[in-house]
């Protein structure tokens, strides 16, 4: 029987969570005419048609990969994608797994459809963005909001004689409108942005959309208007268009790009005044002054002026008090960079790099390196494994079984009453059999079909993974690339301050390994009940934590 796999997706605010639902019903409606069996279900909810960086399309289409299914199944081609490359990169990487795609709307889908369907989805996006920029337009140049809302404002809700909402309307919040004065105060002073954004949070002011003050909150870039003490409506001044969103092609996130000032939309709106011109040429002044202080340090290269160079752990060190991220705070020591931008974290203590480094990579050689204790972890992990999922196939199978020989006994007995071979009882059996038939479809098409078996090599496949990281990390050529592969195997690094010196925990796919090493001889049972991540090239073990 064809196996089919089912797709749907909304996205805009007239649509609904029940659109997906509709979706489905249709789908599986016309799978049923067709004799397919609906092996799995994959949607996206209220998420843009223009990326595929979704996890529901993401998830149908690794499936498609591991022939979970021959075709995909979607009410319609824009469902899956209205990108042009991203519906023909789909179409291209599914004729090669040998996954027919076919809506409702088009039926099977061709490279005819792939060609006409994605610029006619493309076409669409660019009229609605067109629409949405006139109509953004239009009410800046009415002295309305066309964005979000800054902080220092409420949104003022009305409606039109039809009901209709009538977007925009911004009158000044008095309580947060103090706050704004004082933050330019403080700055027009000689207050740094990263003092007061330690004031204001200890006082426990709420920031905008009630989060904690940072200093980029305060001071922002003077070139594109962010920040507080660079947005122009609190001195009565709105302006749009100062900025472009580009989506990025291969990370699908928006980029900014400041636009000519001769496109920027600029209107009068004395109303929403905040703070008076003294005040704001005051800052402006000392904003031009400090950036003609730091530009001899920006052109001798300073340490804050240009992109510091990748350590070992960039990126994976976590403060083990606010969870929040730990960066170089100097040029040897790491540290919680929450509090020291916002002061809302109590952890100040720091830690040497070298020595954060040395620890983390001798607790590897000495541990993870043990052939004797790696192998026969790698042997339990990979035993229980596929114990539990060698259990979980033959219970679909069961049920699969049980299926078939459901629908033979209802056969039977329709071949029975054809012959003339009718009982009373029969009606009733007949009752029995339809509903455990029914019920049995109804497990098989939620059921998760079980992950593939572990690889029994799994072991020499991870040490040659590990072996080649040791190589990389002994030559100074090969460590950015051995960071890359770090990246691989930890998840985080967390920092908990101690009486003496840092708690180290590692988390991530490389703790299992080390826990055990280190300690536990036996598999931890949530290894075995857990979803596990298939094992491919030596890859993923559960998470779990190392402390060092």
């Amino acid at each position: 029987m064809t196996k089919v796999a089912i797709y749907a997706r909304y996205s805009s605010d007239n649509q609904r969570e029940a659109s997906i639902e509709d979706q489905f019903r249709l789908c599986r409606e016309y799978a049923q005419r067709q004799g397919w069996q609906v092996v799995e279900s994959y949607s996206d909810q209220a998420i843009s048609g223009a990326s595929l960086l979704r996890p529901g399309i993401q998830t149908l289409l690794a499936d498609a990969q591991a022939k979970r299914f021959n075709v995909i199944l979607a009410e319609s081609l824009d469902r899956i994608s209205r990108d042009q490359e991203d519906i023909a990169g789909v179409y291209k990487r599914m004729t090669f797994a040998g996954v027919k795609v076919v809506t409702l709307s088009e039926g099977d889908i061709s490279e005819l459809h792939i060609g006409l369907k994605g610029t006619m989805g493309a076409l669409y996006l660019k009229d609605l963005a067109d629409k949405t920029r006139r109509g953004l337009r239009g009410r800046v140049e009415d002295g309305k909001s066309g964005g979000g809302n800054s902080y220092g404002y409420d949104v003022v809700k009305k409606t039109d004689g039809n009901g209709e909402p009538l977007r925009g309307e911004r009158r000044v919040n008095e309580a947060e409108a103090q706050i704004v004065r004082r933050i330019f105060q403080d700055y027009a002073t000689g207050k740094s942005p990263k003092r007061i954004a330690h004031e204001l949070n200890a006082e426990r002011v709420p920031g905008p959309a009630g989060n904690a003050w940072g200093p980029s909150t305060i001071y922002g870039n003077w070139r594109r208007g962010t920040g507080i003490l660079n947005n122009e409506i609190y001195i009565g001044r709105l302006v749009w268009n100062r900025l472009r969103y580009i989506k990025n092609p291969d990370t699908g996130k928006r980029v900014s790009r400041l636009n000519q000032e001769s496109d920027w939309i600029v209107q009068e709106v004395p109303e929403l005044r905040i703070v008076e011109d003294e005040l704001w040429s005051r800052v402006k002044d000392k904003q031009k002054a400090v950036r003609v202080a730091r530009k001899p340090l920006q052109d001798g290269n300073a340490l804050g002026a240009r992109k510091r160079p990748p350590y070992l752990f960039s990126g994976l060190i976590k403060c083990g008090v606010c969870g929040g991220g730990c960066s170089m705070i100097s040029a040897t020591h790491y540290g919680c960079s929450t509090a020291r931008n916002k002061g809302t974290c109590d952890n100040r203590a720091a830690i040497k790099r070298d020595e954060l480094e040395d620890r983390v990579l001798r607790a590897m050689r000495e541990h993870l390196m043990e052939p004797a204790l790696f192998e026969e972890f790698c042997e339990a992990y990979t035993r229980a494994v596929n114990e539990w999922r060698i259990g979980q196939r033959a219970e679909l199978a069961a049920k699969e079984a049980e299926l078939k020989k459901v629908e033979r006994q209802i056969r039977k007995i329709i071949d029975a009453i054809k012959d003339g071979l009718y009982h009373a009882s029969m009606k009733d059996e007949m009752t029995g059999l339809e509903d455990r038939k029914v019920a049995l479809k109804r497990e098989l098409e939620v059921a998760d079909e079980p992950p593939p078996l572990l690889h029994p090599n799994m072991a020499k496949v991870y040490s040659r993974k590990i072996n080649a990281l040791y190589e990389a990390l002994r030559s100074d050529e090969g460590r950015p690339a051995a960071a890359d592969l770090l990246r691989t195997l930890i998840d985080r690094i967390v920092l908990e301050p101690g009486d003496d010196r840092f708690g180290i925990l590692i988390k991530g796919d490389i703790a299992g390994i080390l826990s055990f090493a280190s300690a536990e001889k036996e598999l931890p049972a949530t290894a075995v009940r857990g979803r596990q991540v298939p094992v491919v090239a030596g890859a993923g073990f559960e998470p779990a934590t190392f402390r060092l």
